[in-house]
């Protein structure tokens, strides 16, 4: 898949410098649990969103939590003592009532879904093998923007920031990865639309035109 320019944006690690790496003990997993961490890891090599590892300091373990009502498992990465090592990114997020009070008077909305939206992002190449977690058959590490890590909703709100600078307040609203276009008129609606798609297409993000819904 498509990731953001890393000259633009990645995903850096600000870990204190007292902190020793914690390698997580491995958890048993089997049956079930093990077939669906071997499918996950071999999808997310092959998007080339992971990598092998074979030298680490850091270690994780695997959580699988059921997705959905289909019983879905989805795997996520336990990076408790990773997160605690590092500092909290102060970088204001919007406020949620003033994005809703500009949104609440135009004529028409749309919603748009980034399609994996924080996998878009890079990790910064020295920081990667910080994320790595352990699995029976091999470990790995993320070369795109994890979910779980501390601070990455922070970034991808640095990203929007970056991208719809001249849209943000006048036709758009912005909260981390939800994004709201917005018009007073119904027939300028378009080309509102048509401006921040050209951003998007600008920036090599990706959508998932499933969850966007248009002229509310």
């Amino acid at each position: 898949m498509p990731c953001i320019d890393p000259n633009l944006i990645c995903h850096r690690l600000a870990i204190h410098k007292e902190v020793k790496p914690v390698a997580q003990r491995k958890r048993k997993v089997g049956g079930e649990r093990r077939e669906a961490i071997i499918a996950e890891t071999q999808k997310l090599m092959r998007a080339g969103f992971i990598r092998d590892v074979r030298y680490t300091m850091w270690l994780a373990n695997v959580v699988l939590v059921k997705k959905n009502l289909r019983k879905k498992w989805r795997m996520c990465v336990n990076y408790t003592n990773l997160n605690k090592a590092c500092p909290k990114d102060a970088y204001p997020l919007p406020s949620i009532d003033r994005l809703v009070d500009g949104a609440s008077s135009h004529a028409l909305l749309s919603f748009l879904d980034a399609y994996s939206g924080y996998n878009q992002i890079m990790m910064f190449p020295p920081n990667e093998e910080h994320t790595t977690f352990i699995t029976d058959h091999a470990n790995f590490c993320y070369r795109v923007m994890p979910f779980g890590l501390k601070n990455v909703g922070v970034t991808y709100q640095r990203l929007m920031d970056k991208v719809f600078h001249q849209q943000i307040g006048r036709n758009m609203e912005v909260y981390v990865d939800d994004m709201v276009i917005k018009t007073t008129s119904t027939d300028a609606h378009v080309a509102d639309l048509a401006e921040v798609f050209n951003q998007i297409q600008k920036y090599n993000m990706s959508h998932n035109p499933k969850k966007c819904v248009f002229g509310v």
